[in-house]
């Protein structure tokens, strides 16, 4: 079985925010191009719109939808949304604790749905490195991303039995594992400007919801991000844990203003406005 490398200080990986997260699935599409030409290998789509297709994807996007919790219990409820993201997309219709002491109070006002993306977490410890029995699955020491050396790789299927998250993909035309590879061969490629210099579905994200660099720093811009906004690791309870970070959705308004309780709208004086602007006025008043 493959051992692990010694802990790094380095640790790359994203952090997502699940609140700006529209689930339009351009990190999902924005993989699969990059990989299909990049250095990493294709990603086969057999017969895609036939009656058996085949092909790979190391970004998938699922939607929840999260009965409603009080405001202040936004996050609680995100948590519970991403408690299974490899079975599908339930809906989750019971109360249950928070991981607080205060118990998360269902609110049918405050129903939400949640863009939930899925891809490898790059964990510290992961099970899919240590199940592989020929070490094609590994950790690198100097930044703990955890790739797949697919010359190395027989096609077991081990490692997608080993991960709980259901990040591992298997390609049936190449015989071999794939998974996501923080675009390896990207970030570390100097032709390219510094600012292009993220993974692929972090410069394709059209709200901004996926950010990349170095967890194991404090002071860099997604640990304090991660700090700000309470991000956390996807089933820590598993003891894997995973790099990515998740921030929770914040937290909503209960129900609507009511109209009686809304602001008067200021009075127009129209004696200053122009002639047009008075004739526009009686029109639209009408």
């Amino acid at each position: 079985m493959t051992g692990l490398p010694p802990p790094a200080a380095r640790k790359l990986g994203l952090v997502i925010d699940l609140d700006t997260c529209v689930g339009c699935h351009a990190c999902a599409v924005a993989c699969k191009e990059w990989n299909e030409g990049g250095a990493f290998g294709p990603l086969p789509d057999q017969d895609p719109y036939g009656a058996e297709p085949h092909g790979v994807w190391f970004n998938r996007g699922h939607t929840y939808e999260v009965q409603g919790f009080g405001p202040s219990s936004a996050g609680s409820a995100c948590k519970l949304a991403a408690s299974a993201p490899s079975q599908g997309a339930p809906t989750h219709t019971e109360s249950r604790p928070s991981t607080g002491e205060r118990p998360v109070i269902p609110d049918p006002a405050n129903a939400m749905s949640v863009h939930f993306p899925r891809s490898c977490l790059h964990c510290e410890t992961p099970a899919c490195v240590t199940v592989c029995p020929t070490g094609a699955s590994y950790k690198r020491a100097e930044d703990g991303i955890v790739l797949v050396d697919e010359d190395k790789c027989i096609g077991c299927q081990l490692c997608a039995w080993a991960c709980p998250y259901g990040a591992r993909e298997f390609s049936a035309k190449r015989g071999v594992m794939q998974k996501c590879t923080l675009c390896v061969d990207r970030i570390y490629n100097e032709t390219l400007d510094e600012a292009d210099r993220q993974p692929a579905c972090v410069m394709a994200c059209p709200t901004r919801a996926r950010h990349f660099g170095d967890l194991g720093d404090p002071q860099s811009k997604v640990s304090e991000l991660v700090a700000e906004r309470g991000g956390y690791a996807l089933m820590p309870e598993l003891g894997y844990k995973p790099v990515n970070r998740y921030l929770p959705p914040r937290p909503r308004r209960a129900g609507g203003t009511k109209p009686e309780t809304r602001p008067a709208a200021e009075p127009i004086d129209t004696a200053q406005m122009s002639p047009l602007l008075r004739w526009v006025d009686r029109v639209l008043s009408r």
